[in-house]
Order: C-alpha cells, then structure tokens, then sequence
C-alpha cells in the first residue's frame, strides 16, 4: 500500500492496536510521537512501566512482522531513548518495546519486548 491509501490503513491498524491496549488496562497516552529521532507509533502505560508500540499491517501476522527492519529498530530505540528522557525518572524509566501486528481481518497479535533482544 501506498500513499493516501496506506496511510489511512495505517491509522485504522493503529486505532484496533490503541483499543486492544485500552481493553488490557494499558492507556494509551501518546499517538505518533515525534522526535529529533523518529516516530513512535503509539506509547502506552502499564502501570509506572513506559509501553512503546510499533504497529505493523498485512495480510498476515508473519507479512507484517517482516515489515520491520534493523533501521527502523535502531530508530524506534533513539527515539523510545529521547522520549524517556523527558520523564521524571529518566533513563530509569521502565520501558518495553512491543510490535503490535495486524492482519486483514483486523485481528491484533502482540508481541511483548519484541526490541529487547536487538
């Protein structure tokens, strides 16, 4: 998908992604947060712990997982590391890096600390 298509399936992929998270008591409190570093598609909060989501949309769950590469990682990671920096405990924030897929059928597979082993 590409262009002004792409983009609207993007943000419905990330409006099932946000609800998902609401529905599992883990508030949504950011939807793309931009900084010097990049994009972060939704950040969310499980309890103190700092949640930041890349959504990813394809016909498949494995289409979608494929979608990410190292940049975009590297990326996500710069910019999760300058959000935190604006939080009061800093880098001692708890923070997990989840990649939340879509498939066509708007059914939502996350995958917890998808980052950490990166």
């Amino acid at each position: 998908m590409t262009g002004s298509v792409g983009y609207h399936a993007g943000l419905v992929a990330e409006e099932i992604v946000a609800r998902h998270y609401e529905a599992h008591c883990q508030p949504v409190s950011q939807r793309r947060w931009r900084g010097k570093a990049g994009e972060v598609d939704l950040i969310a909060r499980n309890g103190a712990q700092v949640v930041f989501i890349e959504v990813k949309k394809s016909r498949d769950f494995a289409t979608a997982a494929h979608r990410l590469g190292p940049k975009q990682i590297k990326r996500l990671m710069a910019a999760g590391s300058e959000y935190i920096g604006t939080q009061p405990n800093g880098l001692l924030t708890d923070v997990r890096f989840d990649l939340a897929l879509v498939n066509a059928q708007g059914e939502v597979q996350v995958i917890e600390n998808a980052l950490f082993a990166q």
